[in-house]
């Protein structure tokens, strides 16, 4: 488990991990625009309706894998890697239902997502002059910008609000508008958001 992160065993059975496993069947064709930009709906349900994840985990799985080479759909395992050991414990058995919980949750966000881009590809690459595909490909571009605004705002708000957590907003903007405005690499980003917290300024 996660340091700083200590919740109660939670008690999981048969039927909550199959309501794992559908739930992310399901949002799995709802991820327009990558996983990441339905991190706002797992937080409400892991974190605020189930309560089988804290604050501090969910926020330290997106982290980690956000900061980990690889696909960002990495912090999916994770989140079910912590329910998993929530529902176990300590030893063993939260290895094995961590395990468990990352299978689940992986298979179910992969699964429709992976089909159902694979047959609208090449349905898209087959139509690709229709008006109608053209149209479909730029009006999805806000929806997805409006989804990765709504998870940086779940990430932002679990560190207090502008009036307290103020270097942590102002270091948000800038980056956002240094994404728009210029061509500087996200890991030169990501590397001065890394010695700013290290710095404790943020």
């Amino acid at each position: 488990m996660m340091a700083g992160a200590a919740l109660p065993a939670v008690a999981l059975d048969a039927a909550d991990w199959l309501h794992l496993f559908l739930y992310y069947l399901s949002l799995s064709l709802l991820a327009v625009g990558g996983a990441i930009a339905t991190a706002p709906d797992m937080h409400r349900f892991l974190v605020e309706r189930q309560g089988w994840l804290t604050d501090p985990q969910f926020n330290a799985s997106i982290a980690i894998a956000q900061a980990a080479p690889g696909p960002n759909v990495l912090f999916i395992a994770l989140l079910g890697w912590n329910v998993g050991l929530n529902a176990g414990g300590p030893g063993v058995s939260g290895w094995l239902l961590g395990a468990l919980g990352m299978g689940l949750c992986m298979l179910g966000v992969m699964l429709p997502s992976s089909l159902l881009t694979w047959l609208a590809t090449r349905w898209g690459h087959r139509n690709r002059e229709r008006r109608a595909v053209r149209a479909f490909k730029q009006g999805m571009s806000p929806v997805v910008i409006g989804l990765l605004l709504a998870t940086a705002w779940v990430l932002a708000r679990a560190h207090g609000s502008p009036a307290t957590a103020w270097p942590l907003w102002l270091l948000s903007a800038v980056t956002v508008v240094l994404v728009w405005r210029t061509k500087l690499h996200l890991l030169w980003m990501l590397g001065a958001g890394a010695l700013l917290g290290a710095l404790g300024w943020v």
